[in-house]
């Protein structure tokens, strides 16, 4: 292997000056025979970010910042910000087309659709990030304080903000459609898209959508629209795409979408019927169960391991023995494990909330007290000295929903 001379190496400038940067154009939506969702022209393609978590990826059009660099190293913002207005104008074509097909779209027609809008989301999400943090930086410290404590945005080019628009405006449109039937792969994909352009303000409205809207068939050559049962448990949405949708608002510092989300994933009946069907189907089989299985053990302990009574006696008192353990350390568990607080940060239950509510509803409490964390001080010694019309109206709302905010007895160095 040959070494490289001294006189063959340059400065780092040079070299990346002269590697030749791609556009990030998107593809416009195609509609053939067979859907193949469009590529992005970047180097690696872009992947849906994993549930309950928002990506970070910026597109090929921004240059990439190695890792411990400081921000202040990043090339001055362009005020025409190149890349936002041809997503833009992609996804205003891709919607026509979509909008433009005749009949029920196809499940992958539609998955194909709202990938696109993803892959342009997840583009922009790139730019956005890269605009904002460019603008951090010329700001002051103190104006940066405000803006995170108070989830004010910082204001950026008027051309993102366009194309954020219309990203949410499209992906809205396509899965409100009367003819878009909401599955959960389409909810899912939905709240990527949010997830990635920050706008949890439609999301309790199409999570409530989910359960109840009419799901389009063909009959006979005639369209019609079967009404769905909203409180059925398979239109229960699931724990990662409801925490998903939670972060999007605690991120966006948006209270009113937090606990609209809540309410619309955690609080309906279809949530706790699939809870029970998931958790307790096995445990009352086992419980059906157990009473034969005592009976046989203390039959065979009175015919098999004693000798001083007779077998109906003996069996007798098996039984009674066997199922008084059972029963008697089963309740004090199951006591035990529903009033476990440890796990509970802010937010607890109200003194004589029944066990079986409390299990029912733990979800709910959970990600209550996550919004209570991201809302309040983050020093633990500083807990309870919050103030605001915001603060105060959560701790209300708690109190209907029978919990309680920092509760004195639990707080640090109060008991």
């Amino acid at each position: 292997m040959r070494r490289t001379t001294p006189r063959q190496l340059g400065s780092a400038c040079q070299v990346c000056a002269s590697v030749p940067v791609r556009s990030s154009t998107t593809r416009p939506f195609l509609i053939p025979s067979t859907l193949v969702a469009p590529r992005i022209s970047s180097s690696r393609a872009v992947n849906p970010s994993p549930l309950g978590t928002r990506l970070a990826h910026t597109s090929s059009a921004a240059p990439k910042v190695k890792k411990g660099t400081q921000d202040a190293s990043l090339a001055p913002a362009n005020p025409r910000v190149p890349g936002a207005k041809q997503l833009a104008a992609a996804v205003e074509t891709n919607l026509e087309k979509f909008l433009s097909l005749k009949g029920l779209p196809g499940q992958h027609v539609t998955n194909a659709m709202l990938d696109v809008i993803l892959r342009d989301a997840t583009a922009l999400h790139g730019l956005v990030r890269r605009e904002t943090q460019q603008t951090m930086n010329a700001v002051s410290r103190l104006a940066k304080m405000g803006a995170e404590r108070t989830g004010a945005k910082i204001p950026i080019n008027s051309q993102l903000t366009e194309a954020v628009e219309t990203v949410a405006r499209a992906s809205f449109t396509v899965v409100t459609h009367p003819n878009v039937e909401m599955t959960s792969e389409v909810l899912e994909r939905y709240v990527q898209i949010q997830a990635q352009i920050g706008r949890p303000e439609s999301l309790p409205y199409i999570l409530e959508l989910y359960a109840s809207k009419p799901k389009p068939v063909v009959k006979n050559g005639e369209l019609h629209f079967i009404k769905q049962r909203p409180n059925a448990a398979a239109k229960a949405i699931e724990i990662p795409v409801a925490e998903m949708a939670l972060d999007t608002a605690i991120e966006a510092k948006h209270l009113d979408s937090a606990l609209g989300i809540i309410q619309s994933a955690y609080c309906v009946p279809a949530f706790r019927r699939q809870k029970l069907i998931k958790h307790t189907t096995a445990p009352a089989m086992a419980l059906a169960a157990l009473p034969f299985g005592i009976f046989g053990t203390a039959s065979a302990y009175a015919s098999f391991w004693q000798n001083t009574m007779d077998i109906t006696t003996a069996t007798g008192i098996g039984v009674a023995g066997i199922s008084g353990y059972f029963f008697v350390t089963g309740s004090m568990g199951l006591i035990a494990k529903l009033s476990n607080k440890d796990h509970m940060k802010r937010v607890t239950w109200t003194p004589g909330t029944p066990l079986r509510y409390r299990w029912l509803r733990e979800e709910e409490r959970a990600a209550l007290d996550k919004v209570a964390c991201a809302w309040g001080f983050k020093e633990e010694w500083r807990y309870g000295e919050e103030a605001g019309a915001e603060w105060e109206g959560l701790k209300e709302y708690m109190g209907y929903r029978q919990m309680l905010l920092d509760r004195v007895e639990f707080m640090q160095g109060m008991n």
